[in-house]
């Protein structure tokens, strides 16, 4: 476990779990949670041992509640460089690393901290949990990608209504709308986010990161430009241990044992 001040990070059967962990200020970031943030996701990321990522809160209150305002006055550092420097590399390294994430909101995810939810492969949610853009209600506008996510995730009327009047979503509405893929009783949020953690580590993960890669390069892509890459990319899928594993395990009517090679 690396010694971090402000996060805890464990690997246990394939799975890294990287935990905020500044409760008492609903895990909200300061300056060096962000350092360790970034630090953490590039030590998952060349990790072999490390085939799915789980990024939660600690304690019940909150997943992450955003900037620490309370330090961001106090340091009187412009937030474009905050953004530049901390935020937008989290969030790119996020959504470029070749493994799967899951987001496991177990509290309140407001400002900086919804959009890291966002930014996640897949989020599974308390049903006492809530998102809030909360941006507007101090007079600035949505960051950490949330103008890139809200509107792929739910349509561009509904991301203008979430991000201009900053209002609570809860997890029901988050389930219905499709800000989240799955909401469960508190009680079982982490069973349910290990469980499928577990499942996701144990499977062909380097073709769940060239998945990962074609999705984001489909956002920006025509139909053609995306059939060349899925047949550019199928091919090194098929060139991978676990293609051979998975057909070999097919053939001989067999559970296949799935390396991430």
């Amino acid at each position: 476990m690396l010694g971090y001040q402000t996060l805890l990070y464990t690997i246990t059967d394939g799975v890294c779990t990287i935990t905020l962990n500044r409760p008492d200020v609903y895990n909200a970031f300061n300056e060096q949670m962000k350092k360790e943030l970034n630090d953490a996701l590039k030590e998952a990321e060349k990790h072999s041992t490390a085939r799915c990522l789980v990024i939660r809160g600690a304690g019940d209150k909150a997943f992450c509640s955003g900037q620490d305002l309370k330090e961001h006055v106090g340091l009187k550092r412009s937030l474009k460089e905050s953004l530049e420097k901390s935020y937008n590399p989290m969030i790119k390294k996020i959504r470029t690393m070749e493994k799967p994430i899951i987001g496991m909101i177990n509290g309140v995810a407001a400002g900086a901290g919804c959009s890291l939810a966002l930014a996640c492969d897949m989020r599974i949610m308390s049903s006492s949990a809530k998102l809030i853009e909360v941006f507007i209600r101090i007079g600035l506008v949505p960051d950490s990608g949330s103008h890139f996510f809200l509107p792929r995730l739910v349509g561009m009327a509904k991301a203008f209504e979430y991000a201009s009047t900053g209002k609570d979503i809860s997890a029901d509405e988050a389930e219905r709308v499709g800000l989240v893929n799955k909401v469960v009783p508190p009680d079982q949020l982490e069973q349910e986010t290990m469980t499928l953690a577990k499942k996701l580590a144990e499977a062909p993960t380097k073709a769940i990161g060239l998945i990962k890669r074609t999705l984001n390069k489909s956002l920006a892509a025509d139909l053609d430009t995306v059939l060349d890459y899925e047949a550019y990319l199928q091919q090194i899928a098929s060139e991978t241990e676990d293609h051979q594993e998975g057909v070999k395990a097919f053939l001989e009517k067999r559970q296949a044992n799935f390396k991430g090679r």
